[in-house]
């Protein structure tokens, strides 16, 4: 007798079998030129248009690109390029209307309403718009003139979702900038952006677009100066953007010599050194000379060794950097109107920093024995200084060393 058993079987199991993954053949030029018909149906009228866009069943989610190549050129283009493909096309895009923004700014409002009503979208604009910004050498001079108005009123009406970086990131190729087209297309969005928002608000959209550092990207290589920046958009009528851009160079500029004067400071370096490296900025840079003067002041003051709340031993170390940098001071402190600045630097600072607010005619005195300060400035700080800071505490604590200066100029 077999003593092996029976098998179990599955009968009246029914086994499913796994289906394969069925997709519809992609068809971009039927989408293509059901959307151009509805155009073509509604007269172009775009308030029409996007009524019928809306209520139509045509599937958007996979032909998003195809949409806006519709919108923006009128028909479908051809693969990687914004060359017309084959297939219906109409005449009512952005790119066959007016290079002005009331005949641009009822694209953005129907863009508006289309993505209210399908936001996924927003990455389809993304794409097609970075395609069309890198390409901008494949379109006539007035169609980039329309493209730069249409971005920009994107970004004045706020149409929702679109990251300025989708405009900026894609115009910087070397061959586009090196042909000048950049400059253009900068210069037209400039223009049209600040017809409705302020300089500051131009700047925040620079910063996230990440091109706000340097103004200068935006130029060819060969003319890559601040003068012609300040000549070029002077001329287009841009002139707050120049100043913009100046404040911004200066402060770079003031920033970097700053951070040598630092380095050698903690270094301990040659006061001649030190001058010499401050006359170099300041020629390079063409730096005001109360800037200099300010900056000198925060550069030896920030040096200083503090020892917590030993009052005296804060005072010591301060009044030696004052001895240590007193020529570096006096070398640019040239006139009464500079030395008056240097007062109001000690005044302040001694007003803001507690440790240093009984030092204030000690400092004085100090920049006073090294010939820093001449006895007038001080005189005139004394009786007609403007700045409040802490201003009567401190002229009340400088009585005996001006009553000394005056006593002193009357038996001279």
């Amino acid at each position: 007798m077999s003593s092996s058993k029976e098998r179990p079987t599955l009968g009246g199991t029914r086994i499913k079998t796994r289906k394969r993954n069925i997709s519809a053949p992609l068809d971009p030029a039927a989408f293509s030129d059901a959307v151009v018909q509805i155009y073509l149906d509604n007269a172009g009228d775009l308030e029409l248009v996007a009524k019928s866009v809306e209520s139509s069943e045509l599937d958007f989610s996979r032909y998003g690109d195809t949409f806006f190549e519709v919108v923006f050129i009128g028909g479908r283009t051809q693969p990687g390029t914004t060359k017309s493909d084959e297939g219906e096309r109409h005449s009512y895009s952005v790119i066959d209307c007016e290079p002005k923004r009331e005949s641009i700014l009822p694209y953005v409002f129907y863009i508006q309403k289309i993505l209210r009503r399908r936001p996924f979208l927003i990455k389809n604009l993304e794409n097609v718009m970075r395609r069309f910004l890198q390409s901008l050498e494949l379109f006539e001079e007035n169609e980039r003139k329309k493209l730069a108005i249409f971005a920009a009123l994107t970004f004045s009406q706020k149409l929702s979702g679109l990251p300025p970086e989708t405009v900026f990131q894609p115009l910087l190729k070397d061959n586009l900038v090196a042909k000048g087209l950049v400059l253009t297309f900068v210069t037209d969005f400039f223009k049209e952006y600040l017809v409705d928002n302020s300089l500051d608000d131009l700047i925040a959209l620079l910063k996230r677009g990440k091109v706000e550092e340097n103004l200068l990207d935006f130029f060819p290589l060969s003319r890559r100066s601040a003068e012609v920046l300040s000549e070029h958009f002077t001329k287009e009528g841009l002139q707050q953007l120049v100043q913009y851009n100046e404040k911004k160079m200066f402060e770079v500029k003031l920033a970097e010599m700053k951070t040598a004067l630092t380095t050698q400071i903690a270094e301990e370096a040659d006061v001649g050194e030190v001058i010499e490296t401050v006359k170099h900025h300041v020629k390079e840079a063409k730096l005001p000379e109360i800037e200099v003067v300010r900056l000198l002041w925060d550069v030896v003051m920030d040096a200083v060794q503090w020892s917590g709340k030993n009052q005296q031993q804060n005072a010591n170390a301060a009044l030696r950097q004052v001895k240590t940098w007193a020529e570096l001071l006096n070398t640019f402190c040239t006139t009464g109107k500079l030395e008056l600045e240097l007062i109001y630097k000690v005044q302040i600072q001694c007003y803001e920093d507690a440790k240093l607010m009984k030092l204030f005619p000690e400092i004085i005195r100090s920049l006073y024995d090294q010939d820093v300060l001449a006895e007038d400035t001080i005189l005139h700080w004394f009786r007609k200084g403007t700045n409040p800071k802490g201003r009567q505490t401190f002229v009340k604590s400088l009585e005996p060393f001006v009553k000394w200066l005056e006593e002193a100029e009357e038996e001279e």
